[in-house]
């Protein structure tokens, strides 16, 4: 029993080492990781290597993937883009492998290890600037290898109870019961690097054979793939995407890697007929190795087609808004354009909805804000595509008209995505009553859009004649003291914000008004609503 304790215990420090020194060395890196990312990653070949050189820095792949699916899901990178970079972390989470197979098991640090925890405290505790996170990565260090002896030794001490004849046969059945394992052992861990220690610990203990590690080993690539897909739950189809690719790329590269451990057993024993039995731990992380590395290999001359492959397994969602634009219609233009009218109803009221759950403090969700981008662009794109008529005619008005409405769509989407607003406001009486104002003049059905033109007129017209008395009464709130400047700033921020927005909505509507005129009248002034629908002169 003491000596399952102690293998547990072993377990548990290079887990805790582990975070510790990716902590350390993500904290030392500083910006570096986000930096190199965009920088260096132009294509799937140059984010595979900038994707393995950062894991290899800060020794963790679900690091450099979960920035990777992050970045994507912000559109800083494309997805192709962010595809190299997880391609390339698997390769770099290797080298955390032959770190542990040399450091830990060919070299004698044990005596030193106390040492190195010592100053790597002592460096976080006092240190300053850099030193603190260098002191932090050391400590880590130091609890890794104090782990993979405290592992080595409490799998030593199972000799006779734990032998590879307790785990699955070298066959196909037990080879694929083995990978199972280790995606199991990765579940539980989180983490592939302690996977593959306790990998390397049991077959340096001979507690397993070298083909159940790797097949263990397998597994554990697979099982890494979990923290990407979690990273990606709620996020834009971009991030959907990129995290499901890893999936798909670490099966594949499974399978082959499958196909490969016999191959490898035989070719290394031609060629190295003592390299197992000698040196098992490095032969299993060569192992490791060589399939991401031919994995690699293999999929970036074809990365275009994978990218078109979970581009087909992971759709873009049709977006509900814009089935009536037919592009059939775009030989007609007036017809074109009474597509886009309801088009455009509908999703100016979708986006309303949009803006009163912000403004009332609720959650938007983001497939639902990303098919409202997707709505809008697809029906600037379709506008584009309608042949101009002659100008002055009817038609040429209200495609002007459309213009206005998609620009005040998208800039109204902006400002209910901007970050850091409404949090004042929640705090606010004033604000919180405008803000229910505005939620409350926004419209309801279709026919309500002419009536809701006149609210939000008269209400922007009310904060634009209180704009002054409101930043005055905020002023001398913080000077009795009441509100710190920084909360004043973001009153007044919020303020204008909300004036923004309630602008945005009421031109949104002015122009659909013009779009549901036969021959639209002159655009009336910003603060005045127009008396009727208009007629034909």
């Amino acid at each position: 029993m003491n000596e399952w304790v102690q293998a547990a215990s072993g377990l548990g420090l290079f887990l805790l080492g582990m975070v510790i020194l990716t902590e350390g060395l993500r904290s030392l890196a500083g910006d570096t990781l986000e930096r190199t990312l965009r920088r260096f990653t132009r294509s799937p070949a140059t984010g595979a290597l900038t994707g393995a050189g950062i894991t290899a820095l800060v020794q963790s792949s679900s690091a450099t993937t979960v920035t990777a699916v992050g970045f994507a899901g912000a559109g800083l990178l494309t997805f192709p883009q962010a595809l190299g970079i997880v391609f390339g972390a698997n390769l770099g989470t290797t080298v955390t492998g032959w770190v542990v197979a040399v450091l830990g098991f060919k070299f004698e640090l044990s005596a030193v290890l106390p040492l190195i925890i010592l100053v790597g405290a002592l460096l976080r505790l006092f240190g300053r600037g850099r030193a603190a996170p260098m002191g932090y990565a050391l400590a880590g260090f130091g609890l890794v290898f104090l782990g993979i002896d405290a592992l080595q030794a409490g799998l030593a001490g199972l000799e006779g109870i734990v032998t590879p004849e307790r785990f699955p046969p070298n066959n196909v059945l037990g080879r694929l019961a083995l990978v199972g394992v280790g995606i199991a052992v990765t579940l539980v861990t989180q983490s592939s690097s302690a996977g593959v220690a306790m990998a390397l610990a049991a077959v340096h203990t001979e507690s397993i054979s070298f083909v159940q590690a790797g097949a263990l080993v397998i597994g554990m690539d697979v099982g890494t793939t979990v923290t990407a897909v979690f990273a990606t739950a709620g996020g834009t189809l971009a991030a959907r995407r990129t995290g499901w690719a890893h999936v798909v790329y670490n099966l594949l590269t499974a399978v082959g890697a499958f196909v490969l451990l016999p191959l490898y057993v035989l070719g290394l024993g031609t060629v190295l007929p003592d390299a197992i039995g000698d040196n098992p731990e490095l032969s299993l992380v060569g192992f490791h190795t060589l399939f991401n590395g031919l994995g690699l290999l293999a999929v970036l001359p074809v990365a275009g087609s994978f990218a078109r492959l979970l581009e087909r397994l992971i759709p873009e969602r049709p977006s509900p808004f814009t089935e009536r634009l037919d592009r059939s219609l775009l030989r007609d233009p007036a017809v074109a354009l009474r597509a886009v009218e309801p088009t455009l109803a509908e999703l100016a009221l979708a986006i309303f909805s949009a803006l009163s759950d912000r403004l009332s403090g609720r959650p938007i969700d983001p497939d639902r804000r990303t098919l409202l981008h997707i709505a809008v662009e697809e029906s600037r794109s379709y506008l584009a595509r309608i042949d101009t008529p002659p100008r002055g005619g009817s038609a040429d008005a209200r495609e002007v008209a459309a213009l206005h409405v998609i620009d005040q769509l998208r800039r109204l989407l902006a400002r209910i995505e901007q970050p850091g607003r409404g949090q004042a406001m929640a705090e606010d009486p004033e604000l919180r009553r405008r803000s229910a104002q505005l939620v409350d003049a926004l419209p309801g059905p279709l026919s309500d859009v002419n009536a809701a033109e006149g609210r939000l007129s008269s209400f922007e017209r009310e904060l634009a004649q209180d704009r002054d008395g409101f930043r005055q009464r905020v002023l001398d709130r913080a000077a009795r003291d009441e509100i710190n400047s920084r909360e004043a700033l973001a009153l007044l921020d919020d303020q204008r914000w909300l004036e923004r927005m309630s602008h945005h909505v009421a031109r949104i509507l002015h122009h659909i008004l013009r779009l549901q005129l036969e021959r639209p009248a002159p655009e009336p002034d910003a603060a005045q609503a127009p008396d009727s629908q208009g007629t034909d002169e």
